[in-house]
């Protein structure tokens, strides 16, 4: 997956809004709050970084395309970041790209959640 079809899938998630930050990377939000970035990793490969569940993070932390996200995952949270294009399907990252956004929108507020349309 290229970085423009990567930002334009984020780009269709219900309520995703962009930025760019952090050194030029993508930042995608759902009501202000970050669930996935992207950007480039290793010898100018795709770098992705998005939150998953503890039991996702379990099994992706030792996938051979992908590690547990820098800066995110040493300060306790369960991200992983997808940094090489091995094995990992582009529509397994859409999945968890997608499921990324689904526990960061449930994370909100429900007075958030409902102006958003998200319930």
């Amino acid at each position: 997956m290229t970085p423009e079809a990567c930002n334009a899938f984020c780009a269709a998630l219900p309520v995703a809004t962009h930025v760019v930050q952090w050194g030029g990377a993508d930042v995608w939000k759902v009501g202000g709050k970050v669930f996935a970035i992207i950007g480039w990793g290793d010898n100018n490969h795709l770098s992705v970084s998005f939150k998953v569940t503890s039991l996702v993070f379990e099994i992706y932390q030792d996938h051979s395309d992908c590690r547990p996200a820098p800066y995110l995952a040493s300060r306790g949270m369960s991200w992983i970041q997808y940094y090489q294009g091995e094995t990992l399907s582009d529509d397994d990252l859409k999945g968890l790209i997608t499921d990324s956004h689904k526990l960061v929108a449930a994370g909100l507020p429900k007075k958030t959640q409902k102006e958003l349309g998200l319930i």
